[in-house]
């Protein structure tokens, strides 16, 4: 297996020379960019397994990189902020992205974070319904080998590597509740810490990327004071556990 590289924007060389220590002692290769034209070469460039973006970045900010990046790459990318607003405020800073870190940060919980993103994205969520893996239901059809979702046969939702984790997740068992905490243990890895109301920042990228109304859901309800469910109705081989498995 080739060494995974890992692309670190940040115009604070010592963020950049700590962060590099931590992950190279990981074994990850590691690029270095020091502002927002810089890191959109080096993405053309060094084609990353992941993108470690500062949000406050001279030339172009933070935001402005990721939606360039998106543009042509579903490269998973970790977004590092000095903001303080609750969580449920970062549905902007969020979109698009895989993880956020608040600054001042523990450079061994962000290699842990690159680590567990990096597991999901190679390997994605375990087990699989059909044959040949892919998730069919009623307006939505969901490849794990090529990591798409298709709505209504035609529309082609543009996910994050993580949204699409948490909508595997979810699909994979139509009908159980899960606890945001179970959630975060499913997707995020056992070794995430951090606030449990990151899931429902990341349900609501998900909900706009497969068009769904959260007072009408199609695919992603809503179980109140729990979690979430995914409520779409299988076409095949899907088993429907009891409801009240909750996780």
């Amino acid at each position: 297996m080739s060494t995974q590289r890992v692309l670190v924007v940040d115009d604070e060389p010592k963020i950049r020379m700590t962060v590099r220590g931590y992950l190279e002692a990981d074994g990850f290769q590691v690029v270095e960019a020091a502002d927002g034209p810089s890191g959109l070469r080096a993405v053309a460039q060094n084609r990353p397994d992941l993108v470690v973006l500062d949000v406050m970045l001279p030339g172009l900010d933070g935001f402005q990189v990721l939606r360039r990046i998106r543009q042509s790459s579903q490269v998973p990318v970790i977004m590092l902020t000095a903001r303080t607003e609750e969580v449920d405020r970062l549905i902007g800073f969020t979109n698009g992205s895989d993880d956020y870190v608040t600054k001042p940060f523990s450079p061994r919980e962000l290699a842990l974070r690159v680590r567990a993103i990096l597991r999901r994205t190679d390997n994605g969520p375990g087990g699989a319904p059909d044959d040949d893996g892919t998730l069919r239901f009623d307006g939505l059809t969901a490849d794990p080998a090529t990591r798409t979702v298709v709505i209504d046969g035609d529309h082609t939702a543009e996910l994050s590597a993580l949204d699409f984790d948490l909508l595997v997740a979810m699909a994979r068992a139509p009908g159980r509740v899960f606890t945001r905490r179970g959630l975060l243990t499913q997707v995020w890895g056992e070794d995430f810490f951090g606030d449990e109301r990151l899931v429902d920042v990341h349900i609501r990228t998900l909900r706009r990327a497969l068009r769904d109304d959260a007072n009408a859901p199609r695919f992603v309800g809503t179980v109140r004071a729990v979690g979430y469910r995914f409520i779409g109705r299988p076409t095949q081989g899907v088993p429907t556990p009891n409801p009240r498995d909750t996780p």
